[in-house]
């Protein structure tokens, strides 16, 4: 596999990250049963996407100095786009987060417990299989842009549909095999009661939030390799976009219903990056004009969210004024 990443950046790269993990477990919303507000996780979500954008502009500087120009622009617009494009596939994930919150009845100061990050780990092996098959079989391209653009389609038509928790199979099949309480114990997992020992539901919560990470890194990184091959670019840009899912978990949690169109331009993002994927052996779409894409899909759900929120706001208060 062919990579820009030599020892000494993997380790630089590795240092980073064992750092801003450290800072986001033990200094983001520091404190037992700590309320995270909406400014302090604005604030720490504003510094991981600089510290993200200053290891990209530290990446082009690098690149410039050792091979070229051209290959420092390119490196550095593969990780820019990729980055946007896992930061933005991950909102949906912090969407099933709410839903699994508001279904156990998790209150805010619990939930940064059970919001590990537990990904990166699943990630990274996902990331360096899927560079190994790219190498030795070029058609899994195929493979990855065909589910991707299903994936797309999906999200799409079943975007105004909402999951069926109270049957749904995984948590039903938790019931029927481990004893599970019916109220929380503050930040405990397991309770002991007349000698036998309980789940709490912040247990089955972190099963439930570990699995669906598991899901969405099954779905989104075969769309980092519409972009690049470069296992330092693909695992840089995606790690660095999971890093502070965190505090943009908290930064939404407030806010999840303003964005309810947002899934169709997820949506939208998943059906190009598959089509791209399809077309790289017929033309190769410029990773410039991907990005641009990208931007636009997202940008453009996020307004039409906004101005549909206003909309139905105007419409209630006029109910309301009769």
């Amino acid at each position: 596999m062919e990579t820009i990443g030599t020892w000494w950046m993997w380790a630089a790269f590795v240092a980073i990250v064992l750092v801003m993990l450290a800072i986001d477990l033990f200094v983001v919303g520091g404190g037992k049963q700590h309320k995270v507000s909406f400014r302090e996780a604005a604030t720490w979500s504003a510094i991981w996407v600089s510290v993200s954008f200053l290891f990209a502009a530290a990446l082009w500087w690098h690149l410039d100095g050792s091979a070229g120009r051209e290959v420092a622009n390119q490196k550095a617009l593969e990780f820019v786009t990729g980055y946007l494009i896992e930061k933005s596939l991950a909102i949906d994930n912090v969407f099933v987060w709410l839903m699994l919150f508001s279904f156990f009845g998790i209150p805010l100061e619990l939930q940064k417990r059970v919001l590990v990050l537990g990904a990166i780990v699943m990630r990274t092996v996902l990331i360096f299989a899927g560079a190994w098959l790219i190498t030795q079989f070029h058609w899994i391209l195929y493979v990855f842009g065909a589910f991707l653009l299903v994936t797309g389609i999906k999200m799409w038509w079943f975007a105004e549909e909402k999951p069926d928790m109270a049957n749904n199979p995984l948590i039903r099949w938790l019931r029927g095999h481990m004893k599970i309480s019916d109220e929380l114990h503050g930040e405990k997992f397991f309770v002991w009661k007349d000698g036998v020992r309980y789940a709490t539901p912040l247990f089955v919560t972190l099963i439930l939030v570990e699995i669906s990470d598991l899901i969405f890194a099954v779905d989104s990184i075969p769309a980092i390799f519409a972009i690049t091959a470069d296992p330092f670019i693909v695992l840089t840009s995606n790690v660095f976009a999971i890093l502070g899912l965190r505090a943009m978990y908290f930064l939404l949690a407030d806010m999840a219903d303003r964005f309810s169109l947002l899934k169709y331009g997820l949506a939208a993002v998943l059906v190009f990056i598959g089509v791209k994927m399809l077309l790289i052996d017929l033309y190769k779409i410029p990773i410039g004009f991907s990005l641009a894409v990208v931007a636009t899909f997202i940008g453009i759900s996020i307004g039409m969210s906004l101005r549909k929120e206003k909309l139905e706001r105007a419409v209630a208060a006029a109910r309301a004024g009769e």
